[in-house]
């Protein structure tokens, strides 16, 4: 049986070729800022690490929210995370980040502009037919033109395994006094972070995410989802 798209749900047309572009060596994305001869390209796709998801449950979300520090400092309840309501074979998965650069100059100085067009983790290496936005567990009313996202004040987004949400989100969540604690995280590239829960055999790992993020599933003709990735989550952009 073949995938039948749900219209509130579907990439438009800009979506789409953006979703398709970031992943492409070479590709133009646009052009820099206030230059229009000089292209934003793709520079390069970055396999960041690999994520053990052994529920077959993905959070796509903030690994901790600013206005929940006085409930991490007490250890109150505090908001679930945002879990996708897609479900995924559990496995271990790649993280890719898709790279751009769009130069320019800045008071005399020259700045390569390289910056993260997405990120994506790699469920399967079949072709994705198309692309959908990816409902959490709690997006059940859905408007017309409404983009479903997760918010980060810190720009940081993270995947990670549900079933171990509270013990690998738990670093990123102790305060003292307001201010982050020390956390015992594995160092990856470009600033990212992983943290293991071995009792589980699960993960979770940080990605930069500008002002959070829209959740985007790529799917096969036969409706499986073969890529999850993450997009800015700035109101003006693209995708």
């Amino acid at each position: 049986m073949e995938w039948v798209r749900d219209a509130r749900l579907a990439a438009g047309p800009e979506a789409t070729w953006y979703l398709e572009a970031a992943f492409t060596p070479g590709a133009h994305l646009g052009t820099v800022y206030d230059d229009p001869m000089t292209p934003v390209v793709v520079t390069g796709i970055e396999e960041l690490t690999t994520i053990r998801v052994p529920s077959g449950r993905l959070v796509v979300d903030a690994p901790w929210h600013d206005d929940q520090v006085w409930e991490y400092q007490r250890g109150l309840p505090t908001r679930p995370p945002r879990e996708l309501a897609v479900r995924i074979p559990p496995g271990v998965y790649r993280v890719e980040i898709a790279w751009t650069a769009g130069p320019y100059e800045f008071m005399g100085e020259h700045v390569d502009g390289v910056e993260c067009a997405a990120t994506r983790l790699c469920i399967s290496d079949d072709p994705v037919v198309g692309w959908e936005m990816g409902l959490s567990v709690e997006d059940d009313r859905l408007q017309p033109g409404e983009e479903p996202r997760f918010f980060s004040d810190a720009n940081v987004g993270c995947f990670a395994d549900a079933g171990a949400w509270t013990t690998l989100s738990a670093p990123f969540r102790t305060f003292i006094d307001g201010v982050p604690a020390p956390r015992d995280s594995e160092q990856l590239a470009d600033g990212c972070e992983r943290v293991r829960d071995e009792s589980q055999q699960a993960d979770l790992v940080t990605f930069g995410a500008e002002s959070g993020g829209v959740v985007w599933l790529g799917r096969t003709k036969t409706g499986d989802v073969a890529a999850i990735v993450v997009t800015s989550g700035m109101p003006d952009a693209k995708a």
